[in-house]
């Protein structure tokens, strides 16, 4: 009877112990499982707050470039065309009149153009597409050098903050080739077929060795803004055989 009594409460001792262990281990992962809760809320709110970051430096560059756009404007184009209007009404003929009034009419449609680009708005009406026209647009209108737009597959369909942050390393992308490559052609071919979406980013120019390329600020913008998009890039180039940038968007 006495071992009976002793063996019993050694099972109950046992049993205790287990089940305390038992609650042990389930509030210990309970703990950890709130640790790691707590952990993955932090990291998706530092994510969200380098993206909102990232945004707002690209609006601010995109905001500087288009300020710089509407200088060199006001003062090469409109303050051209208004010295010249200027010129025929000081003319008695008719046709100077007429010719001024044509000139401040055309003056008037620069202006409305100008004052648009100072708005971000735009980039929720535009597509990747005509973006990229009107980039390429620009560099042959300044006889920088020739250009080539395609496009493989459907048109890219991308949010505003998605687009904002594109349009900005195109424009890193370009301002690159025309700093550097002296080139005398710039393509850029959109691949968007199946599921892979590629944009090409080709120049002619005098190219350089990729193993000694810079890793100053404007790659690790590069690769952040790429990161942040969800993709990735990569370069290719040669001393005197050009540079081509791959730009893989997330699918």
């Amino acid at each position: 009877m006495e071992n009976n009594g002793s063996d019993l409460f050694v099972i109950i001792l046992l049993g205790f112990f287990l089940m305390l262990l038992m609650v042990s281990f389930i509030v210990i992962m309970v703990i950890y499982h709130r640790q790691r809760q707590l952990e993955n809320r932090q990291k998706v709110a530092s994510m969200k707050a380098e993206f909102e970051n990232t945004i707002l430096n690209v609006e601010k560059e995109i905001q500087e470039d288009t300020l710089s756009h509407v200088g060199r404007e006001l003062h090469d184009n409109i303050g051209q065309m208004l010295s010249l209007a200027k010129i025929n009404f000081a003319r008695s003929k008719p046709e100077s009149i007429s010719e001024g009034r044509n000139i401040i009419n055309q003056v008037i449609k620069e202006i409305r153009g100008l004052s648009k680009s100072l708005n971000l708005d735009w980039v929720e009406s535009i597509n990747m597409e005509d973006f990229i026209k009107r980039e390429l647009e620009k560099l042959e209108a300044a006889e920088f050098c020739q250009t080539d737009f395609s496009i493989e597959g459907e048109p890219l369909s991308l949010k505003k903050d998605e687009k904002l942050i594109l349009i900005r390393i195109i424009q890193e992308a370009l301002n690159n080739a025309i700093k550097h490559a002296n080139p005398n052609t710039i393509s850029i071919t959109i691949k968007n077929e199946n599921d892979s979406k590629l944009i090409l980013i080709q120049d002619d120019g005098i190219g350089f060795d990729t193993a000694n390329k810079s890793e100053g600020s404007g790659m690790a913008n590069f690769k952040k803004r790429m990161k942040m998009l969800g993709g990735d890039f990569q370069i290719d180039s040669e001393q005197d055989k050009g540079t081509l940038i791959k730009l893989y968007l997330p699918k």
